[in-house]
């Protein structure tokens, strides 16, 4: 399946899904609705409802609750996006001016703390609302975290294999936990479903944000943010990991990491240094490894169109360039 034809597949849960997000973020307040339409028009892939609805059709018929859940955790997405571009002091995103670029950090700080309490009242009037809230809010959660510590680590140039994952987890990875979870809830799912629903996001999670990395690395600009532009904040992803490990130059670069700042012209030095170490080698093969685990998650389900649409969704990311 292409997403062209598991849009089709998912039919009209998919359409009342999208109609959903747009009446929940409706305000009778000029600016705020047009900024609103603004970021609608430019909401990227919508992967996180997508598999929310396809990880509760691949247990049973989606309810209202499976529409509410999916259309929560794209407002929750963009919600934390808004929060992200005022903390990162992003002019630029999905190849368009920022909320913050557009209006100032205060306007899109207010207009992200909107999108997060319309996402909170759907979860709210929902039949799974406590489980579903504890969820959604232990990504809030994991999200500042995950903020504050890659900001740390890139204070210090100090990361380590570890840290990333777990970075990566809270600002990527736990979301779609969320709402592939939330999916698996609204459809009452057991206890096996809902585990595969978490480690299969969570793996899917994994290999989203590795692909980003190497494609900040090797990608272009269709990417949505210049290439280049996690090591020119200071930020050590996989393929650079990969590629200081075992080098006798590790303490040289994490100090010309340190550096950046003052020496931008580092980051050309350390790309070429990726480049010689194959560090998006490196990076590539963890990719296979968190592809196959979130391949292996989904087995729980039966055979569906739906699980076959979440497995080509995770194979995919694999050669995407955007």
């Amino acid at each position: 399946m292409n997403r062209q034809e598991i849009l089709e597949y998912l039919g009209s849960d998919w359409d009342l899904t999208k109609d959903l997000i747009r009446t929940q973020l409706h305000s009778s307040v000029n600016l705020l609705e047009d900024t609103n339409e603004r970021i609608l028009l430019n909401s990227g892939k919508l992967l996180r409802p997508l598999i929310s609805l396809l990880v509760a059709k691949a247990i049973a018929a989606p309810t209202e609750d499976s529409r509410r859940y999916a259309a929560a955790s794209e407002i929750f997405h963009n919600a934390t996006l808004m929060h992200d571009d005022v903390a990162d002091g992003s002019s630029e995103r999905r190849g368009r001016p920022t909320v913050s670029a557009l209006l100032g950090p205060g306007a899109a700080v207010l207009v992200g703390d909107y999108w997060l309490a319309r996402a909170v009242d759907l979860v709210v009037a929902s039949t799974h609302f406590r489980e579903a809230i504890e969820l959604f809010s232990k990504t809030l959660t994991e999200l500042a975290e995950g903020e504050m510590l890659q900001m740390e680590k890139a204070a210090s140039a100090d990361t380590v294999e570890e840290d990333y994952l777990r970075i990566i987890h809270c600002k990527t990875g736990s979301l779609f936990c969320a709402a592939a979870q939330t999916g698996a809830l609204s459809v009452d799912a057991n206890e096996e479903q809902l585990a595969a629903a978490h480690a299969f996001a969570e793996a899917f999670g994994a290999a989203f944000q590795i692909k980003d990395d190497i494609l900040d690395y090797a990608g272009t600009d269709a990417l949505g943010k210049p290439v280049g532009m996690d090591l020119r904040e200071q930020k050590i992803t996989l393929p650079l990991l990969g590629a200081l490990m075992g080098s006798p130059r590790e303490e040289e670069i994490r100090s010309m990491v340190r550096e950046i700042p003052a020496h931008p012209e580092y980051c050309e030095q350390i790309c070429r240094f990726v480049e010689e170490r194959d560090g998006i080698g490196f990076a590539a093969r963890r990719l296979d490894e968190w592809v196959a685990r979130a391949e292996e998650a989904l087995q729980v389900f039966g055979d569906s169109p739906a699980r076959e649409a979440l497995i080509e969704i995770v194979r995919f990311n694999r050669w995407r360039q955007v």
